[in-house]
C-alpha cells in the first residue's frame, strides 16, 4: 500500500502539471497511438505538433465560423455563379470549393480559396493575392439570397450567414436580391 506521504507527492505533482496547462495537452494526446506519444516525448509535451486525432479539440469547429463561403471553382469560362454556406454542388453539378471571405467590397466577396481551415488575410504587398499566396477571388452576392456584413467601404468583418443576424461589427446583415 502506497504511503500518504508518496500519496501527496502524487497530487502536487499532478497539481502542477495541470497548473502549467499541460495536463490538457497530455489529455488530448491519450489514446493517439505511439507515434503521436513518442511526439510528446521530444521536449514538453504541449510544444509537441498536436494529435490528428483531437485537433477538433483545439480549433473551433468549421460551423462555428462565419467567414466560410462555398463557390464555384469550375473556372471563368462557367458562369453558373454558384454559393453557398455549405457544402454542396454548383448549378453545373461540379462540388463547390470551400473559401474564406477577406474582405467584402459593396455586394462583392473576396475570397481566399486555400487549404480548408485557413485563416489568412489579403497580403499586404498584393492586393490581388491571400496571405497564402493564392489569388483573391471575387464572388458577387448579388441575387443569392445570402446574409453578410457591409458595413461600409471594404469592410473586413468577413460575416456570411444563411439567415438574418448581426455581423461582428454589430451591424445587422444584409441580402442583395
Amino acid at each position: 500500500m502506497m504511503g500518504r506521504k508518496t500519496v501527496y507527492w502524487l497530487l502536487a505533482g499532478l497539481l502542477v502539471l495541470l497548473l502549467s496547462g499541460c495536463g490538457p495537452c497530455m489529455m488530448h494526446h491519450k489514446g493517439c497511438g505511439e507515434d503521436c506519444r513518442a511526439k510528446m516525448g521530444q521536449g514538453s509535451p504541449c510544444a509537441a505538433a498536436p494529435c490528428p486525432k483531437a485537433q477538433g479539440m483545439m480549433q473551433a469547429p468549421e460551423s462555428a465560423r462565419k467567414d466560410v463561403l462555398y463557390s464555384c471553382n469550375c473556372g471563368p469560362a462557367c458562369k453558373c455563379g454558384s454559393v453557398g454556406v455549405a457544402p454542396g454542388n454548383c448549378a453545373c453539378g461540379k462540388p463547390l470549393a470551400w473559401g474564406h471571405l477577406v474582405r467584402v467590397e459593396g455586394d462583392e466577396a473576396l475570397l481566399c480559396n486555400c487549404k480548408e481551415g485557413c485563416q489568412c488575410k489579403i497580403d499586404p504587398n498584393d492586393p490581388t493575392k491571400c496571405g497564402c499566396g493564392n489569388p483573391v477571388k471575387r464572388i458577387s452576392l448579388k441575387g443569392s439570397g445570402l446574409y453578410f456584413c457591409n458595413c461600409g467601404g471594404a469592410c473586413a468583418c468577413n460575416t456570411v450567414s444563411a439567415q438574418p443576424g448581426e455581423c461582428r461589427c454589430g451591424m445587422p446583415l444584409k441580402t442583395m436580391d
